[in-house]
């Protein structure tokens, strides 16, 4: 494969998915009155559909010498890893499943057993996708040929993420289809729509909350997927900057630690640096599990994915906060609401809730930007290297944790509206407290799956792109920080 084909061959086949994806959709069908597990595979089907003609397509890719065999038993690897994970999404949070039915039998304790029970499954349903994401990046790089050169096994990693993503049409679809199901629904309610129609759009919405889940696994799985192919593509951009740097320099060396690059060959006791391997800037830097600099690194890219959700929860209720007093004061000031006699100001609500929304995250933003920069001048190369893969493992797992929690607790709120445990209402009228206690976790579980769980996928590649982009200053100024902070400890 020469390097032009191995550059389209990607993008090839991300724009060939964008229309096999949309074949994928008009596959799914179902009935009326189909159950919530007939949903699920008229949904997987249209998936399914559309990784099968991706292969096919890749196939001919392959017998017509566009990709190897081994190229594509990588995209396979991809293609795989990105169903299995949208499998067992749906298993931990459908209500046809063990795990979300379990959450609504522990809501007849009350709310904080169903709190902690749907927190233990999103951790739970958190290992299959993390072995899942394991396997497949041992298989794209060794289909690849990556345990007998490293570069094409970076090389099918990062096409096995392509593969995963060529079904984004259809998997995008069922990411955006769950709130329009939602808001569906709370308008006939509020329009006073049958009760037909609040069963059919509870289903759909039911199956919009494990929908939205999916698809957010498929995103956050594709950065996971990347690990290493991102790792590397920062090491790349340190050499062209070792290179440039040694360019400048009076005698054409550029020293890391104990090791010189050089600008050019022919200097002694010095490597080139545009032909230097991965392991001599690995030995450059000291990127090993010893390097107390790059342990250092992992615990703050770890720490990084935990206050970066802390800091999106608490936005989220201050922005609620704000939405329950301006509510508070249209039932004080403008009488007959509840009666509907009176008209809300709307646009008052969404003003609050889309300026909460920009104001609140422009911290977290800086965060992700000012951490990798600060990081990467106090500890380095190998910190920053630290930092990328202690936010990538932690951010993943968690959040799976989170939009699996939030999906589980939504449908177990939903399971019992369909009338199992007293359902919504006792027959004697009263609100039902299991429906009640329910209701409190499907709150907690908003936050989780609908803002600090997405937002970890962008945290990580925000931070990898700001390693990439501040890589020159890093490779540079590091050093002399280093120095000024020894001189000044004397």
């Amino acid at each position: 494969m020469n390097a032009m084909k191995a550059v389209l061959a990607p993008m090839l086949v991300a724009g060939i998915g964008i229309f096999l994806s949309i074949i994928g959709i008009f596959m799914v069908r179902c009935k009326e009155d189909a159950s919530q597990k007939n949903l699920l595979r008229a949904l997987l089907f249209g998936t399914l559909g559309s990784s099968v003609l991706i292969l096919v397509v890749l196939a001919v890719l392959a017998m017509t010498d566009w990709i190897s065999w081994g190229i594509f038993g990588s995209v396979t690897s991809g293609l795989l890893a990105g169903v299995l994970i949208g499998q067992f999404t749906e298993y931990y949070t459908s209500d046809e499943y063990k795990p979300t039915k379990g959450i609504a039998n522990q809501a007849r304790m009350g709310p904080a057993t169903a709190i902690i029970d749907g927190f233990a499954n999103g951790m739970y349903s958190s290992g299959l996708p993390v072995v899942t994401i394991v396997i497949g990046i041992l298989c794209a790089y060794g289909f690849a040929g990556g345990f007998s050169n490293v570069a094409m096994g970076l090389y099918g990693i990062g096409f096995a993420a392509v593969g995963m993503l060529s079904t984004l049409g259809i998997t995008l679809a069922t990411d955006a289809y769950g709130p329009i199901a939602d808001n569906a629904g709370g308008n006939a309610e509020m329009a006073g729509l049958g009760p037909e129609v609040r069963k059919r759009t509870d289903a759909l919405d039911s199956l919009g909350n494990t929908t939205a889940a999916t698809g957010k696994g498929f995103a956050i799985g594709s950065a996971a997927l990347t690990a290493m192919a991102l790792l590397a593509a920062y090491i790349e951009e340190v050499r062209i900057w070792i290179s440039r740097l040694a360019q400048e320099s009076a005698d054409g060396i550029y020293h890391v630690g104990q090791m010189a690059f050089a600008a050019t060959d022919g200097i002694a006791g010095a490597i080139n640096a545009k032909t230097a391997t991965m392991a001599d800037f690995v030995n450059a830097y000291d990127l090993t599990i010893m390097n107390p600099k790059l342990i250092g690194g992992l615990f703050i890219g770890a720490m990084m994915a935990f206050v970066f959700c802390a800091m999106t929860m608490k936005a989220v209720g201050r922005a609620a906060g704000a939405m329950v007093e301006e509510v508070r004061r249209q039932f004080k000031d403008i009488p007959g609401i509840m009666e509907g006699k009176g008209k809300p100001d709307y646009a008052r609500c969404v003003s609050i809730s889309t300026k909460g929304a920009q104001r609140e995250m422009i911290l977290p933003s800086l965060l992700a930007i000012i951490v990798p920069v600060l990081t990467g001048l106090l500890l380095g190369v190998s910190g920053v290297m630290g930092l990328l893969a202690g936010g990538l493992t932690a951010g993943f797992t968690l959040a799976i944790t989170l939009n699996n929690a939030g999906g589980a607790w939504d449908n177990a709120k939903k399971y019992i509206e369909k009338g199992a445990h007293g359902g919504k209402k006792l027959p004697d009228g009263t609100k039902n407290p299991v429906h009640q206690a329910a209701v409190i976790g499907d709150t907690v579980g908003d936050p989780f799956k609908d803002t600090s769980g997405p937002s970890l996928n962008i945290l990580i590649k925000l931070m990898t792109m700001v390693s990439v982009v501040f890589s020159g200053v890093i490779v540079k100024f590091a050093p002399q920080v280093s120095e000024w902070l020894h001189l000044g400890s004397q």
